[in-house]
């Protein structure tokens, strides 16, 4: 099994960081939440702290995970259990490095994107407002 860390970030205005996956990418142009493999020996914070360090140039500051899902896509051999953290950074700005573009949206503009199959879930609780990243990181 391989295990995938996401972060799942939310400004103060409610809007949402995803990312739009390469074009030479698998499953390209899709979107996504930040985040990637975790490497063998990293906790899943380690690899989360390492994925927005690589992807945006940002320092981790607190996260908490939300949920985790098993998914498999039929073009991997290997299942994928991904981690989905509400995660908070220490810069002001961001520098996208691994994505064809990045969007800040609300909650409920979500479903106008065309997700990687695996992020369903988590989109329909984020957009009926049944998990709010912010609040979550409000209690630790």
């Amino acid at each position: 099994m391989l295990h995938v860390v996401a972060a799942v970030i939310e400004r103060p205005d409610r809007r949402l960081l995803i990312g739009q996956r390469r074009r030479g990418d698998t499953s390209p142009l899709k979107w996504e939440f930040p985040g990637g493999k975790a490497r063998s020996g990293e906790t899943f914070e380690q690899a989360l702290s390492r994925e927005l360090r690589e992807e945006l140039g940002v320092t981790l500051v607190k996260s908490v995970e939300i949920t985790s899902v098993r998914h498999q896509y039929a073009n991997t051999p290997e299942e994928l259990q991904i981690h989905f953290f509400a995660a908070q950074y220490a810069e002001p700005d961001i520098f996208p490095r691994a994505f064809e573009q990045i969007a800040w949206v609300l909650p409920r503009e979500l479903s106008t994107y065309d997700f990687l199959l695996a992020n369903r879930e988590l989109i329909a609780n984020l957009a009926t407002g049944r998990i709010k990243p912010a609040e979550l990181l409000a209690t630790i």
